[in-house]
């Protein structure tokens, strides 16, 4: 059986990403693929208290301040638990793997949010995922403050409506954000080939069909056969 293919999707909170993400998802599996979707942090049953810690803002208060590099190694625990339970296993089997970040995101965050730089980031990847990389990266990258203002006005009302708390990054600094976009646009200009980035501020259809047609340009694993 060929392996499958690895597809993340990257971006600030507020870029759309997910929803996207969601809607691939969704017309691959009408078109007969076999598709596994998850999220990072989280996604499996380690990582999902892992997305507890890092991304609630009460964590701070509650465990005194989680430094960058604690934080840092917190998302490699995740992804390594991640790749080992669900991402391999689905490959191997021939699967479609969607996964709502990777280390992209620890590079941007971390690498550039945090000021650890890249040269950490990378070489954990190396260490912790086998150096693992997906087959393409949708990198999701709208004007930084409308997208801000997206996620921590997103945030605020599951806050309220739901009780779930995932504020932690979206109260740090403008600048803190503004580095994240640095890191992005650093990585999307250096591994060119792999990712393809979306900058602009389309609706949502058009940017689906910028996705679709992108994926099945790139997508070598033939419909399965119902």
């Amino acid at each position: 059986m060929a392996r499958g293919f690895f597809i993340t999707f990257e971006g600030l909170d507020g870029s759309g990403k997910t929803t996207q993400l969601r809607r691939l998802a969704s017309s691959l599996t009408e078109q007969g693929h076999a598709v596994v979707a998850l999220r990072q942090p989280g996604g499996t049953a380690l990582g999902d208290r892992i997305r507890s810690v890092v991304l609630d803002s009460r964590s701070d208060a509650a465990l005194g301040a989680i430094s960058p590099v604690a934080e840092l190694t917190l998302m490699f625990a995740d992804r390594a638990q991640a790749i080992a339970e669900i991402i391999l296993p689905a490959l191997t089997a021939g699967s479609i793997v969607l996964c709502d970040r990777f280390t992209d995101s620890s590079e941007a965050y971390q690498g550039g949010g945090r000021q650890l730089g890249s040269e950490r980031v990378l070489s954990l990847h190396a260490a912790v995922c086998d150096n693992l990389l997906p087959d393409l990266t949708i990198l999701l990258l709208p004007p930084l403050e409308p997208s801000l203002q997206r996620a921590r006005n997103r945030n605020q009302r599951h806050t309220v409506k739901e009780g779930i708390n995932e504020n932690r990054f979206e109260m740090e600094s403008d600048d803190f954000h503004r580095r994240i976009y640095s890191k992005y646009q650093e990585i999307a200009s250096r591994d060119f080939a792999r990712v393809f980035t979306i900058a602009d501020e389309a609706p949502i259809s058009v940017i689906e069909a910028k996705i679709a047609a992108l994926v099945a340009s790139r997508l070598p694993v033939p419909a399965l056969t119902r």
